[in-house]
């Protein structure tokens, strides 16, 4: 019998609320199944599991907030038999009331009803579609007598849902949680300034063959299709990692312990502030195409306010990249217990000595900011020139 607890979604969570059940007791379960959302500082997260079996009890309500750690669920693995049920205590005899001589008032019985005309809509969905400006009514429940789940308003929003109406939309929206998000990233980020002995690097890359190369591949192809600057560089990324091993992987409890996996970490800006960064799994494994594929995914997914646990939780090291936002240069800061984030600045034409010759070439600033309990300069430095290296022989990607 095995225990679905509440996950660990980063160094600055210690507890999360949760939202909605997306499966019930006896519902068969598979290893990657979406079975729970749970709302943290970050927005709300679509829990997995990673065991198979069925659901034999769930052991948290809907509402509350539990830390880290806590069991939500029972799973029963295949071949194990179903618990019995709890034997109740033998009903003891009493004797019989006597008659009243009145009738006694009738309490009433408080029961949960609708108002005239409500949705029926689980509080998840609800405040989803309330962030999103959607209309409740325009969307299907597949949810218990048509209830309407937080994945209908997901399914919703990607198809263009009627927005909900003038009045509501007129209202002023505060950013949900974002004072909580400020709060949980500047716990964590003190906590790296302080614990983590950074050190940090920079190195001017010329990227004229990868852009060169993108124009070259993207020609014949729909804008849906094309790819872009960013998936080379994560590419390059992950690929470098795989020689230098001390920089992608986890410090704990004082010591290093290296990643057999680079799942890198993209750094995403949300609508209405804030920052979180899932992981885009294997990332060295992946085919271009297929990288470009999951980034816009991704993207898209987290800055609706939607992503997944594994997503969370798995990074084994941060690429920050500030794309079209005109900064040269980006000193980011650790995010424990990873031991190193990379950071890329925009691209700019700069004069550069090309045999001899004083040539203008797209450049890219990047930079390193490793732990320097794990790690040192020369290595930091090598690492750095083997990802420059590959933006400049993008086939090799």
């Amino acid at each position: 019998m095995g225990l679905f607890r509440m996950p660990s979604l980063g160094a600055d969570m210690e507890a999360g609320t949760l939202v909605e059940w997306l499966k019930k007791a006896g519902d068969k379960v598979a290893s990657g199944d979406t079975i729970a959302v749970v709302e943290t500082q970050k927005g709300a997260i679509e829990i997995e599991t990673f065991e198979a079996g069925v659901i034999e009890r769930l052991m948290t309500e809907v509402g509350q907030t539990v830390p880290v750690g806590t069991p939500l669920a029972m799973i029963r693995v295949q071949g194990e038999k179903a618990l019995p049920e709890p034997q109740l205590a033998p009903a003891r005899a009493v004797p019989a009331p006597a008659a009243p001589s009145a009738p006694a008032p009738v309490r009433p019985v408080a029961v949960t009803r609708l108002a005239a005309g409500e949705i029926k809509a689980s509080p998840a969905a609800r405040k989803f579609a309330a962030e999103h400006g959607l209309d409740l009514a325009g969307i299907d429940g597949t949810g218990p007598e048509g209830a309407v789940l937080f994945v209908d308003v997901e399914a919703a929003l990607r198809r263009g849902a009627p927005a909900a109406g003038a009045a509501a939309a007129a209202e002023p929206k505060k950013p949900s949680g974002l004072e909580g998000m400020r709060a949980a990233i500047a716990a964590a980020m003190a906590r790296s300034k302080r614990e983590i002995p950074h050190y940090y690097l920079g190195h001017a890359a010329d990227i004229t063959a990868s852009l060169e190369w993108l124009a070259a591949r993207n020609a014949d192809r729909p804008p849906a299709d094309r790819l872009l600057y960013g998936a080379l560089l994560l590419k390059a990324v992950a690929t470098a990692l795989g020689q230098f091993p001390e920089f992608n992987g986890f410090y704990r409890d004082g010591r290093f312990e290296p990643s057999k996996s680079i799942h890198v970490g993209m750094a995403v800006a949300l609508r209405g502030g804030g920052l979180v960064a899932p992981a885009i799994h294997d990332t060295d494994r992946l085919p271009l195409d297929r990288l470009m594929g999951q980034m816009r995914d991704l993207a898209n997914r987290v800055r609706a306010g939607r992503f997944r646990s594994s997503e969370m939780a798995d990074p084994t090291v941060t690429l920050t990249s500030l794309g079209e936002r005109g900064a040269d240069w980006v000193m980011p800061v650790i995010y424990p217990p990873q031991v190193a984030i990379l950071g890329a600045g925009t691209p700019t034409a700069e004069p550069w000595v090309v045999e001899g010759r004083v040539v203008a070439r797209q450049v890219c600033h990047l930079t390193l900011g490793a732990d320097h309990r794990v790690s040192d300069g020369h290595r930091g430095a090598l690492l750095l020139r083997a990802i420059a290296d590959l933006l400049r022989s993008p086939e090799q990607l």
